[in-house]
């Protein structure tokens, strides 16, 4: 446990030490209000200015938005997230990405992660290859300073010690859309989000039904597969999806840190994942939502004897056997011709890993959360949309100790537009938790748009916290370290400004500077043996774009992204923050039904310790990754694709210790009717 101090504290969230631890009117559905996003079933009776509606129906689809003349200007897709309310990205003054289904569909990643690795502000840190505890960290941020949420619900793990989600294990091609929200959004969204939010959604049912299936091959014994069915009929549409993902060998562990005589084994990982979204209206004005997700993980690892120090990789392996569950219902109404919407949803989550080390033994962690959440949003006049809010949420861990907390929250954000060219949101919350009493958070982010000139000023300032987990709470490890009751939450204060600018017709690019202050960080205390809020710690930088359009057919976007983040105790850089992150992709629709995708990642130096942090600091070394993907439909079912991963063949290590895999080769079939 000495290594959860602050930067060091992120080893249990990225290395297998950590595993045994603890005017239109859009005639569609009514409107869902959670953050499922904006699907094609998203108003009905409730009025648009008819370029917003087509902007609504095209971002339902993952479409781009048309450029036009006049009144009908491109405004870029909807979201939510940023406000809780449907809001064309343009109006909104927060850092946002939006990896929509056509970027999945043309990266052919399989994982969350891997597709988030390219977006800028973000850090991912993956232990080895599939399978592997994967940790985001945004803006310098910790790992668990990430609200993370699918389908509206709060995925995050009570039961392990960080209360973090492992992105390593979700897979991607049921989702619709992500949208990575950057800087501090505890005034909407409470706890964890003091880093920024990643809101995922599913994919939704619409019209007759379309059968899908997919199976692909290729290196690291890979074999995956899918089969999914979505429609809608009168009232009622439908989304399910099943995929197996197989990767059966994996190098991971350095042949280095292997001691002499004997050999490397692979890391294997199986994944199954079902998914479902099921919405049906009674009237035109009330309807039901109900999603579910189910996740069973059979993953094998090469774990550190925890018997010697420095702890060399053990001689067998660990195994990690994961279930997973999450479900929501909510209820959605809409009142007086669209003037007042609202809904209430009721959600459950349970999370099971169970390990079984062959030095350590077996362990288990077990995790559950309940949460009931209201939202209601009054549109006071044009241009001006109050939006409230209402949460209770229970955690409870059942292994390795029973513990529980209850938290309540209340939150107000008024959304405004003056003259079609200011626009803001402001907002704050405050939540009532069991252990540590209240917390006010608070955020404003107002944008100013020149159509004249297609230029976009914004800006943001707010407040977050992160609450003490129930393993800090309670767990202890005798007689070497105890766990602290009295925990405060730690807190963050955090702006940034930015500007983006159209250089030319199809060409646009920007830059935003951020700032936050971290204070009442949780790390071990001076004797090393407790926890206590004493950490603290700085974290700025810049994110930049540039966005090129030069044919109907090919886009291309490079991404860089500087980020500094200090200790502020110790005076010294944190771990795993590399200063410099670039990107750049491009996207090509031949014709024919030819379509190619490639991808270019360069991640500069970091800090980070070695693979046991038996020697604490290390400087790493950087790397650059190239990824192909091509695809081509051959008839209006039926088109085959390929894509080759790390072209150049690097050989990495990101953590430290934990080799990242080299060249692969993969190619498949796609079905869908």
């Amino acid at each position: 446990m000495a290594g959860v101090c602050l930067g060091l504290r992120e080893t249990a969230a990225t290395t297998g030490s950590s595993r045994g631890l603890p005017a239109i009117k859009y005639t569609a559905p009514v409107r869902r209000l959670s953050l499922g996003l904006i699907e094609e079933s998203v108003v009905r009776k409730i009025r648009f200015p008819p370029c917003l509606a087509a902007c609504i129906a095209l971002a339902a689809q993952g479409a781009a938005i048309p450029a036009s003349a006049g009144d009908d200007a491109e405004l870029g897709p909807v979201v939510v997230t940023a406000t809780r309310i449907p809001t064309p990205l343009d109006e909104i003054a927060s850092s946002m990405t939006v990896i929509t289904a056509a970027d999945i569909a043309a990266s052919q990643l399989p994982t969350v992660s891997a597709l988030l690795a390219i977006v800028p502000g973000l850090n991912v840190v993956q232990e080895g290859g599939p399978g592997g505890e994967t940790s985001i960290f945004i803006r310098g941020t910790n790992s668990n300073h990430t609200k993370v949420l699918i389908d509206g619900i709060d995925v995050s793990d009570p039961s392990n010690s960080g209360a973090v989600f492992d992105f390593g294990q979700l897979l991607s091609r049921d989702i619709e859309r992500i949208e990575v929200l950057r800087g501090p959004q505890s005034g909407l969204y409470g706890s964890d989000a003091i880093g920024g939010v990643i809101n995922i959604i599913t994919r939704t049912g619409a019209g007759p039904a379309q059968w899908s299936g997919m199976l692909e091959g290729g290196s690291f014994d890979t074999f995956n597969q899918e089969a999914g069915v979505r429609g809608s009929d009168d009232a009622l549409s439908y989304a399910a999806t099943v995929q197996h993902f197989h990767a059966g060998a994996t190098p991971v562990t350095p042949l280095d840190l292997i001691p002499p005589g004997e050999s490397r084994i692979d890391d294997y990982d199986d994944n199954l994942t079902t998914s479902t979204k099921l919405q049906y209206d009674l009237a035109p004005d009330l309807g039901f939502t109900l999603v579910g997700r189910y996740t069973d993980i059979h993953y094998r690892y090469t774990a550190d004897n925890p018997d010697d120090f420095p702890s060399p990789p053990e001689g067998a392996q660990s195994i990690a056997d994961t279930t997973s569950y999450a479900t929501r219902i909510a209820a959605h109404a809409s009142d007086f011709d669209g003037a007042f919407t609202e809904e209430l949803g009721v959600a459950f989550s349970h999370d099971r890993t169970l390990t079984q080390d062959p030095i350590a033994g077996p362990a288990a962690n077990t995790g559950d959360r309940v949460k009931v959440d209201w939202q209601g949003d009054v549109k006071l006049a044009p241009g001006e949309t109050l939006v409230l809010g209402a949460e209770h949420a229970r955690d409870v861990i059942a292994q390795p100790l029973s513990a529980g907390v209850i938290d309540n929250a209340g939150d107000v954000e008024l959304q405004s537009q003056l003259g079609g060219q200011f626009y803001s949101a402001a907002n704050v919350r405050y939540d009532d938790n069991q252990r540590f009493g209240s917390k006010a958070t608070w955020r404003f982010a107002p944008a100013w748009l020149i159509p004249q000139s297609g230029t976009k000023l914004k800006a943001s300032a707010g407040s977050g916290f992160k609450a003490p987990t129930l393993s800090e709470l309670y767990q202890n490890f005798p007689p070497f370290f105890f766990s602290n009751p009295n925990l405060k939450p730690e807190t963050s204060l955090g702006y940034d400004a930015g500007m983006e600018q159209e250089l030319a017709p199809g060409l646009r690019a920007g830059a935003t500077w951020f700032h936050n202050d971290i204070s009442n960080l949780i790390t071990t205390d001076v004797t090393g043996t407790t926890y206590a809020n004493v950490g603290r710690a700085t974290t700025q930088g810049v994110e930049s774009f540039l966005a090129w359009q030069p044919a109907k057919d090919l886009k291309l976007q490079a991404d860089y992204t500087f980020t500094e983040a200090e200790d502020d105790v110790l005076e010294e850089e944190l771990l795993r923050r590399p200063k410099h992150k670039a990107s750049l992709n491009g996207d090509w629709q031949v014709g024919r039904g030819v379509s190619l995708d490639a991808t270019v990642l360069y991640v500069g130096t970091w800090v980070d310790g070695n693979r046991d942090f038996s020697i604490a600091r290390l400087d790493a070394p950087g790397y650059v990754t190239v990824n192909l993907a091509a695809a081509w439909a051959f008839s209006a079912a039926w088109s085959l694709f390929a894509r080759i991963d790390n072209l150049l063949d690097r050989r990495y290590q990101e953590p430290i210790g934990f080799e990242q895999p080299g060249l692969g080769v993969f190619a498949g079939v796609r079905m869908q009717l």
